[in-house]
């Protein structure tokens, strides 16, 4: 996926999780964030931003937040780009050939990012992106995800039910080395995540190629456990 008008920037504050303030050349702008997650490890005051200006006149906002510098890391925080990056990575046979994808597909009393038949049986897949990372090792959720867990559930059912069931952490930054269920903080999350491995959920991790301007799904991570 790639976006237009990238601009770069140096993070000031974020009065609320929805607006942060930015300098941009000589002003001080305020930018939506597209990341309502606490992303406090990514913002601290003077950090490398990258932000997207809006053509749409009618916005409070002249520009939105999109990805910063974490170390020699630079990282992707727009919370739609990973289902972005994942339909362009399945149309483009990430899970090999696929037949009537489609997103937004409800089963049961879930929601799924993705629906599709592979090798003749249908099949529902959810995208989580993941934007934290401590060391190499990326870890989800980064705060508690009622949602999250109930997707995974979901997914579950659907895997007893003879469906194809699929998780993909679609990991927001290269160059790491697993990923890791968030035990710590989303105890709940960590133990659905191993029922529905067991349960035959398949679990995928995948790092991206970011750039300012775009991010694209790239190599496999190893799912620790």
């Amino acid at each position: 996926m790639v976006y237009q008008n990238i601009e770069p920037g140096i993070f000031l504050e974020r009065p609320n999780r929805f607006i942060a303030h930015v300098q941009i050349g000589a002003r001080v702008e305020t930018v939506h964030v597209k990341n309502t997650g606490r992303c406090r490890e990514l913002l601290p005051k003077g950090a490398r931003v990258y932000c997207q200006r809006c053509g749409n006149p009618a916005r409070k906002t002249k520009y939105d937040l999109i990805a910063v510098e974490k170390g020699s890391h630079l990282i992707n925080m727009d919370s739609q780009a990973p289902n972005a990056a994942a339909a362009q990575w399945l149309r483009g046979g990430g899970l090999g050939a696929l037949e009537a994808l489609r997103p937004e597909t409800v089963h049961g009393d879930s929601r799924f990012d993705f629906s599709f038949i592979r090798e003749g049986r249908t099949c529902f897949l959810e995208v989580k992106g993941v934007t934290l990372e401590q060391d190499g090792v990326c870890l989800f959720p980064d705060a508690p995800t009622i949602r999250g867990t109930k997707h995974l559930y979901g997914l579950t059912q659907a895997a007893g039910e003879g469906y194809g069931a699929y998780v993909l952490f679609v990991i927001q930054m290269s160059d790491v080395k697993c990923l890791r269920p968030n035990e710590q903080t989303d105890p709940a999350f960590a133990a659905a995540l191993r029922h529905a491995a067991k349960q035959g959920v398949h679990l995928l991790a995948a790092a991206c190629a970011v750039t300012p301007d775009s991010m694209t799904i790239t190599d496999p991570v190893p799912i620790c456990l």
